[in-house]
């Protein structure tokens, strides 16, 4: 795109530091000066695709409404760039007290289609190895990257449509809290990849739990001041270079290749 470019930003949800998120995403956007931001803390707003080139997400159990769903799927299918973060893929149901499980009703279907993937559960946070995917390693969004260690969330997901694997990593065993707990498959999870749908495609990128003091207001945890401020993800080098890499190809029309853009440098 060579002029102006009509983003809109959707960051909201629970137990999250969504500030901290949305500061950062915005930074990075400021970065293009072509790009003008919207931003919403959900999908209500409809009106606000009818003019969006790109669609950036961070949100965590935030469920689109079925009309929002089946807008967001005709803006992608129709030529849209969708990159979607983090949680953007869950619908969780907090127990009212600590005790019984954390439940992932297949709560917005259309939605879970059209990022491929609906979440399911994580184990504790823990450092672990994000790798290239076989088959990836010339691909602009990850041309270069070695493996790195990640202190985050480590999404298991059931995948909802044919993607494109570009990261990923492995796990088995069992996770608690959550009511699917069994993960006995050695088999990959992927932390980046492409859902292509019509005409648009959508970039999802797991990375990116950060909570600070004050973000468990919904149950289970009703309030309670949280005892560390956690970063994660947000302070590794290979994690921003992925965020500028990622939202230069959202940018892009749907059309047309990378080729060797790697950052949003080239648009300013």
């Amino acid at each position: 795109m060579t002029g102006r470019i009509n983003a809109v930003l959707v960051v909201g949800g629970k137990w999250h530091d969504f500030d901290f998120a949305r500061l950062e995403l915005l930074k990075l956007l400021a970065r293009d000066q072509r790009i003008r931001t919207q931003v919403s803390c959900d999908y209500e707003n409809l009106g606000l695709l009818s003019d969006a080139d790109v669609l950036i997400t961070y949100t965590c159990d935030v469920r689109p409404s079925p009309d929002a769903q089946r807008s967001i799927r005709d803006w992608v299918s129709r030529g849209g760039r969708m990159f979607a973060l983090h949680a953007t893929n869950s619908a969780i149901d907090g127990p009212e007290s600590f005790g019984p499980d954390f439940q992932t009703p297949d709560a917005m279907p259309i939605f879970s289609e059209v990022l491929g993937s609906r979440f399911l559960s994580h184990p504790p946070i823990a450092p672990y190895p994000v790798t290239v995917s076989p088959g990836a390693e010339q691909d602009p969004l990850v041309l270069g990257l070695g493996t790195f260690h990640a202190n985050d969330e480590l999404y298991l997901c059931e995948m909802t449509a044919e993607v494109e694997p570009l990261m990923e990593t492995r796990w088995t065993g069992t996770t608690q809290g959550f009511s699917t707990a069994q993960w006995p498959l050695d088999e990959p999870r992927y932390v980046l990849y492409r859902r292509h749908l019509g005409a648009g495609c959508v970039l999802y990128f797991t990375l990116g739990h950060c909570r600070s003091h004050w973000d468990m207001k919904h149950a289970p945890f009703n309030g309670m001041r949280w005892p560390t401020i956690e970063r994660g993800s947000w302070e590794l080098g290979e994690f921003h270079e992925i965020l500028r890499r990622g939202l230069a190809w959202a940018t892009m029309p749907a059309n047309t290749d990378m080729g060797e853009v790697t950052s949003m440098e080239a648009g300013t």
